[in-house]
């Protein structure tokens, strides 16, 4: 019932704000911005913060643990070690552990040296391919899709025209499939907007004075961008390709990183 009027209340609210600017010289157009990051699919890096906490944790763990059975089971075989040098003392040697947990160690850090990790470089960090989503998989990206504005073009988020009749997250919804295809799997985490921006048209644009544009975030869950070329940058990217005023309110709402 909440979640009804407050659509109910989104929709009366674009359509005074359409109504409004439709009605004076200088009208805006009402749009709609998705925000569709990917989340890191590898832990990130520690910084020099991080690395210092984590230490700081690690030594109070070992200060305040109890002995491992491995460390029990260790000092059990020194004293049956001892044992079997003095010959005074009978020994059961069925009692005697076989298998040492020195030799239980050795065993282990043989079979850890043998082991290699997976690169975390993938194919698509080769080929300096921004198109795939599999890059960069400790930094968050964030997609963004080419839009002529006048007789220029931009690279800035998937965008659109709100429709009356919409909310404002229907509208987002739409989007992303009429933008960036069907095969592309998000989650929107809010049924309002995360930020907001608004920029005047270039000049040879006639009707409207600009856009005001309301962003709405969304996780990526999976699938390709189909419909456009759509480019999947990081936090550095970002600030080397999207309009300087126009990143500013979008990083204003995401999780800043550290390069």
């Amino acid at each position: 019932m909440i979640y009804k009027k407050l659509l109910q209340c989104e929709l009366k609210l674009c359509q005074r704000l359409y109504t409004r600017g439709a009605s004076t010289k200088q009208a805006w157009d009402i749009v709609t911005g998705v925000c569709v990051e990917r989340l890191p699919v590898v832990t990130p890096p520690l910084n020099e913060i991080q690395k210092k906490y984590n230490d700081l944790l690690y030594s109070m763990e070992i200060e305040k643990s109890l002995k491992s059975n491995h460390e029990i089971r260790r000092e059990n075989d020194k004293i049956q070690a001892e044992l079997l040098k003095n010959e005074a003392v009978d020994v059961d040697m069925d009692a005697v552990s076989k298998i040492t947990a020195q030799d239980f160690e050795d065993a282990s850090n043989e079979e850890y040296a043998k082991f290699n990790f997976a690169s975390i470089e993938t194919e698509a960090d080769k080929k300096g391919d921004k198109t795939s989503p599999e890059r960069m998989l400790q930094r968050h990206l964030v997609l963004v899709t080419p839009m002529k504005l006048g007789n220029a073009v931009k690279s800035i988020l998937p965008q659109g025209l709100w429709k009356e009749g919409e909310t404002l997250r229907q509208t987002a919804e739409r989007i992303v499939k009429e933008q960036c295809g069907a095969d592309l799997k998000v989650q929107f985490l809010s049924n309002a907007p995360c930020g907001f921006y608004k920029y005047k048209y270039p000049e040879e644009i006639d009707g409207k004075v600009g856009a005001k544009v309301f962003f709405y975030y969304a996780n990526y869950k999976g699938g390709d961008v189909t419909k456009s070329k759509g480019n999947w940058l990081s936090r550095k990217e970002m600030i080397e390709t999207l309009p300087e005023k126009y990143r500013k309110s979008v990083t204003e709402f995401l999780i800043d990183e550290t390069y």
